[in-house]
C-alpha cells in the first residue's frame, strides 16, 4: 500500500527509486570488475602483437561470463538454475549487442592508428582507451535492457529455479 505524508510523494515510490539506485550501483560495480577483466586480456592480447579484432573478442567473452554470473545473483538477485530461455539467451543477445558494438569500435580505431606508425606501446594504449569508451558508451542502454527485459521490472515473473517434481 501506497502512504502519503504531509503531501510527501508515496513512501514507495522513495524506497523503489533508493532500491533502483542501489541496483544501478551494483550493476556500475559488477561492470568495473568485468571491464577490468577484460583489460586484462585485452592488453595481453594485444601487448602479445594480437590483432584488435582478436583481443576484444576474447576481452568481451571474458568479461561476459563474469559479469552475468555476478550481475544476476547480486544486483537482481537471482538464484538457482538460470532459465536458458527467459535468462540466458536475453541476456547473451543484449550484452552481445554491446560486444558488438566494443568489438566494431575498437577494430575500427585500430584500423585508423595503423598507418599513422605509431609505436607499439602507443597503439595499445589508444585501442585500449578506444575498447573502454566504447564499454563506458553501451553500459547505460546494457543496464536498462537488462533492467526492463531480462532481470529487473519488466522481466518474467517466474522463479529462476525449477522443480523436479
Amino acid at each position: 500500500m501506497t502512504t502519503v505524508t504531509n503531501g510527501a510523494r508515496p513512501r514507495t515510490t522513495e524506497k523503489t527509486r533508493r532500491r533502483g539506485w542501489a541496483r544501478l550501483a551494483r550493476a556500475a560495480t559488477t561492470s568495473v570488475a568485468a571491464t577490468v577483466l577484460s583489460q586484462v586480456v585485452l592488453l595481453a592480447v594485444l601487448a602479445t602483437g594480437g590483432a584488435a579484432v582478436l583481443a576484444s573478442a576474447l576481452a568481451w567473452a571474458a568479461g561476459a561470463v563474469l559479469n552475468f554470473l555476478v550481475t544476476r545473483r547480486w544486483v537482481w538477485g537471482r538464484t538457482g538454475r538460470p532459465r536458458v530461455r527467459r535468462e540466458l539467451l536475453p541476456y547473451l543477445a543484449v550484452i552481445g549487442l554491446g560486444g558488438l558494438a566494443s568489438i566494431g569500435l575498437t577494430t575500427l580505431a585500430g584500423s585508423l592508428l595503423t598507418p599513422l606508425d605509431l609505436p607499439h606501446f602507443w597503439w595499445v594504449v589508444l585501442v585500449d582507451g578506444a575498447y573502454v569508451a566504447s564499454y563506458a558508451l553501451v553500459f547505460a542502454v546494457k543496464f536498462t535492457l537488462l533492467d526492463r527485459l531480462v532481470f529487473g521490472r519488466g522481466a518474467a515473473r517466474t522463479p529462476a529455479t525449477t522443480s523436479r517434481s
